[in-house]
């Protein structure tokens, strides 16, 4: 298990995040799924501490394991990533979306789905029971 360190905080927040294409339309064709996963990985220059595990895309939505420092609210990161892919798609890809989206609105319905990746329950509740039981060291999780 990788443990990501900052000034102040060790974590390892990691979230699974979904939102879908606007009507369900099904754009994400090949081509335009593959420019996506570039601007997707892109948006790290921007925000190095944001790091993306895996990416999914299927023909009307997005998959994504990421893992995002507790500064961040995932909601803006979200925001974030809706934003800059949206107004990448429709610069590169007009003559496609201008055909599906034509009243000039995003590509990306309203909300997302986000849920924790993380150690089960299980572990945790031996761990919070048990931390005070080794005579050295820190307890540590067993994975």
């Amino acid at each position: 298990m990788k443990l990501h360190r900052q000034a102040h905080v060790v974590y390892k927040t990691q979230y699974h995040l979904v939102w879908v294409t606007r009507y369900r339309r099904k754009i994400l064709v090949p081509g335009i799924a593959e420019y996506l996963k570039k601007v997707l990985r892109a948006v790290r220059e921007f925000h190095p501490d944001w790091f993306l595990e895996e990416i999914g895309v299927e023909r009307d939505h997005v998959h994504l394991h990421m893992v995002i420092p507790p500064k961040y609210a995932v909601s803006r990161v979200v925001e974030t990533l809706k934003s800059v892919t949206s107004r990448q798609l429709k610069e590169k890809f007009p003559h496609v979306l201008s055909k599906v989206y034509w009243d000039g609105g995003g590509v990306w319905a309203r909300g997302f789905f986000a849920s924790t990746v993380g150690i089960n329950e299980a572990t945790i509740r031996h761990y919070v029971q048990h931390q005070g039981e080794q005579e050295t060291g820190q307890a540590q999780l067993e994975l």
